[in-house]
């Protein structure tokens, strides 16, 4: 573990942890970790599937809200059809018959977008400011890197549509230009990890060159495979600007290697001074 007296929050380091001057590239997950329009998607997938799941003798909601969470949390940061994928073997191994997962994933998207219809018009109409649905200090961090001269890259399991339109009511596509990624309805033309191996085969650099941020397993998984620097945030979405970690996502990301954990922005310059070294 590191102290840093300059930090005002918490910041959470491993022991593996050592500064990486030689980084040039920057990956960022996007819902949770930059943008909150989707903040409280698990209160609209959980409930579709405690709907979907056949009830087994003695089961109760709670029973059934408890097993989808786990599943569906143990897929955040994958593209949403994996979780339709695990909702469908999740039927059939209870005995019931499955709709396809592509019919899930629409009804899921078509459900969610009830739910944040309202902070989508409020972006367009200029009634919510872009701020209020960043995480906390999300955009000093953005606008340092791109002073410095890094190259940042995007990518989500949420559709690519859906994320470039949000990237830009958000006003982050300038930040990303035409590195923004998402999810496909063939998914097996998307991951977070092709986009990683595309960022170290086309720019010819090495995995060490790259720092990731997110709060999904996926990408922190992913950076640490290739040998890359990987930050957690494990943003408390419902309580922005907190500075308290998101518990179940910090527990989550420090198992599968990061190597940095923050609740949010607030000290980013700060940690990217001790990162790059300078």
């Amino acid at each position: 573990m590191l102290a840093a007296t300059s930090f005002t929050g918490r910041v959470e380091f491993t022991p593996g942890f050592a500064p990486r001057p030689d980084i040039s590239h920057v990956l960022f997950d996007f819902d949770g970790t930059l943008s909150l329009i989707r903040q409280g998607w698990p209160e609209v997938m959980v409930p579709m599937f405690v709907e979907a799941l056949p009830r087994r003798p003695g089961e109760t909601d709670d029973d059934l809200r408890r097993l989808a969470f786990e599943d569906i949390m143990r897929l955040n940061g994958k593209q949403t059809i994996y979780q339709m994928i695990q909702l469908a073997e999740r039927i059939t191994e209870r005995g019931g018959v499955p709709r396809d997962p592509l019919w899930y994933k629409h009804e899921y998207l078509r459900r969610l977008d009830d739910r944040i219809r309202v902070r989508v018009d409020g972006l367009r109409a200029g009634t919510i400011r872009p701020e209020d649905l960043l995480v906390y200090h999300a955009r000093p961090l953005l606008e340092e890197l791109r002073r410095r001269g890094l190259h940042l890259y995007l990518a989500s399991g949420t559709d690519e549509q859906f994320v470039k339109q949000e990237s830009e009511l958000l006003d982050l596509t300038r930040y990303f230009g035409p590195h923004v990624y998402g999810a496909l309805d063939d998914f097996k033309k998307f991951s977070k990890k092709m986009v990683i191996e595309r960022i170290l085969r086309e720019n010819q650099i090495r995995g060490e060159q790259l720092l990731s941020f997110g709060d999904g397993y996926v990408e922190i998984e992913n950076t640490k495979q290739v040998g890359g620097l990987a930050v957690a945030v494990a943003s408390d979405e419902a309580n922005n600007g907190s500075g308290n970690f998101d518990e179940w996502k910090r527990q989550r990301l420090l198992g599968v290697g990061a190597d940095v954990v923050i609740p949010d922005f607030r000290d980013a310059l700060t940690l990217l001074q001790l990162i790059l070294g300078r």
